[in-house]
C-alpha cells in the first residue's frame, strides 16, 4: 500500500459528516441543528467559545438588542428581559448553551486548511490537532475577523492608532485628545465614553442610519419585526456599507449626534486624507447627519402608521419627531485638523472588519474574495457559510437571526445526505 493510500486509510478512520469552523454564536447554533438532525459533526474553535465577546470588544460593551430578543429560542438570559446583556454575560450564555446541547466543540484547535478531496467526496481538513475527512464544511467564523484600518494616516504620524477591536477603556489610551473615525454603534459609544472620561474628542461621521432605540413603548427590534424589516433580503440600494448608530449602553438610548455635540464632542466629516501632521475631512458632515435624521423619522412614520392600522393602544410620542438645530460643528465643519496643536495623541478606527477565508481553499469566492452563496449555500458543493451579514436577510448577523439561518443550512445538509445515501442499499 502506497503512502497516499495509507494516508487515505488512516483518515477514513478519522472522518465526520460535518466540520464546523468557529464556536461563536454561528457555530453553536449550527451544532444545535446538526445534533437535532442526528448528523455527526465536530466544531473547531481556535480559542474559547464566543471568544470575540470575551476579548474582542471594549470593556463596557453590551448587546445592541434587549435580552428577550437577542437570544436563541432554547434558552433565556437571566434577569431583566428588557435589559441589554453585558459582553461577558453574552459569552457565558453561549458557553452554557453549548453545554446544554452537548455541542462537540474542541477549543484550542485551529483549522489551517480545507481542500476538496481528489476522486472522493468531501474535504480534507487540516487542523493544528491533526487531519480528518469531512463530507461537508460550514464556515461559521462570522464577520468580525480582520480589523479594517484605512491606509490614511501613516505610522510615522506620531499618534497611537488602534482599531475599535483593540480599544478597551479610556485609561489605556495615552493622555490627550482622541480622534474616533466612524459613527456606527462602536464609534459613537466609544466617543461618548471617552468624552465622559474627560477627553477632548473628535468624531468623524460618515453615512449612517440611526433608528430609534425605543418608540411608543417598544424597542427598535420589535418595530423591525412587526414592520417586516428583519426579512429584507438585501440592503437598500447604495446602503451596503452604511453603518447603524444604535446603542444598548446605559439601559439603551437613541443616538443623536446633536447630543454628542452638546456633550462637547466635535463632529467632523469622513476622514479622507493626511499630510504633514494634518488630517483632512470631506465636507459632507451635514449631509450625512441629515440622511441619518431622515432614516430615523421614516421609522417613526412607519411605526405610527402601523399603530393606527392595527388599532394599538401605544401612547403617542410627538416630541420624538422634533429634532433640534444642527450644532455649529456641523454647520461650519472643520475641513482639517492639525493633530499636534489640537493635542490629539490617539486615533481609534471604528471602521469595521474584513473577512479572512484564506484557510478555505475551495472555489467558493468571487474575484474580490467575497463568498459566493445563496442563503449560506456556497458555489462550492458541500461548503456552507454562516454568520455573515445579510446571509439571508437583515437579521443574519444577529444572535437570533443566525439561529434560524443555521436551521436552513442544516436542512440543506440533511437533504444532500439523503441524495448521497440513495442506492447504497
Amino acid at each position: 500500500m502506497g503512502s497516499e493510500d495509507q494516508l487515505t486509510a488512516r483518515l477514513e478512520g478519522n472522518s465526520v459528516d460535518v466540520v464546523v469552523v468557529g464556536a461563536g454564536q454561528a457555530g453553536v447554533a449550527m451544532s444545535e441543528h446538526l445534533g437535532r438532525a442526528g448528523i455527526s459533526h465536530r466544531v473547531f474553535e481556535r480559542s474559547r467559545i464566543a471568544e470575540k465577546w470575551r476579548s474582542g470588544r471594549w470593556d463596557s460593551l453590551v448587546a445592541n438588542g434587549p435580552a428577550w430578543h437577542d437570544r436563541f429560542p432554547g434558552r433565556a438570559f437571566e434577569g431583566d428581559q428588557d435589559a441589554f446583556a453585558a459582553k461577558s454575560d453574552v459569552a457565558d450564555y453561549f458557553e452554557a448553551y453549548a453545554n446544554q446541547i452537548n455541542a462537540p466543540i474542541e477549543c484550542g484547535v485551529e483549522v489551517t486548511s480545507v481542500r476538496r478531496r481528489s476522486g472522493h467526496p468531501g474535504f480534507t481538513v487540516e487542523t493544528t490537532a491533526g487531519s480528518l475527512y469531512a463530507r461537508y464544511v460550514v464556515a461559521a467564523t462570522g464577520p468580525f475577523q480582520t480589523p479594517a484600518i484605512p491606509r490614511i494616516v501613516p505610522a510615522s504620524a506620531g499618534v497611537t492608532q488602534i482599531h475599535s477591536a483593540d480599544y478597551r477603556n479610556p485609561e489605556l489610551l495615552s493622555e490627550g485628545a482622541v480622534l474616533v473615525v466612524g459613527a456606527g454603534s462602536s464609534g459613537v459609544q466609544i466617543a461618548s465614553e471617552l468624552r465622559a472620561a474627560g477627553r477632548e474628542v473628535y468624531l468623524s461621521v460618515g453615512r449612517h442610519d440611526r433608528p430609534p432605540r425605543r418608540y411608543r413603548g417598544r424597542d427598535n427590534v420589535w418595530w423591525l419585526g412587526v414592520l417586516g424589516k428583519w426579512e429584507a433580503p438585501t440592503p437598500p440600494a447604495g446602503a451596503d456599507h452604511v453603518t447603524i448608530a444604535v446603542s444598548g449602553a446605559h439601559g439603551g438610548h437613541t443616538i443623536d449626534l446633536r447630543d454628542l455635540a452638546a456633550a462637547g464632542i466635535t463632529l467632523v466629516g469622513p476622514t479622507t486624507g493626511y499630510h504633514e501632521g494634518t488630517v483632512h475631512f470631506s465636507d459632507d458632515l451635514l449631509e450625512n447627519m441629515a440622511s441619518g435624521d431622515a432614516n430615523y423619522l421614516s421609522v417613526l412614520r412607519e411605526a405610527d402608521a402601523y399603530v393606527e392600522r392595527n388599532g394599538l393602544d401605544l401612547a403617542r410620542e410627538p416630541e420624538a419627531h422634533v429634532l433640534g438645530p444642527y450644532p455649529e460643528s456641523a454647520t461650519t465643519p472643520l475641513e482639517e485638523l492639525d493633530l499636534a496643536p489640537a493635542g490629539v495623541t490617539s486615533i481609534v478606527w471604528a471602521t469595521g472588519y474584513t473577512t479572512d477565508f484564506t484557510w478555505l481553499k475551495v472555489d467558493a469566492f468571487d474575484q474580490s474574495g467575497r463568498p459566493q452563496h445563496v442563503r449560506g449555500v456556497s458555489s462550492e458543493p458541500g461548503v456552507y457559510f454562516l454568520g455573515l451579514p445579510w446571509l439571508s436577510g437583515r437579521g443574519s448577523s444577529f444572535i437570533w437571526g443566525v439561529w434560524h439561518d443555521a436551521k436552513y443550512v442544516a436542512d440543506r445538509i440533511q437533504i444532500q445526505q439523503s441524495y448521497a445515501a440513495y442506492g447504497r442499499n
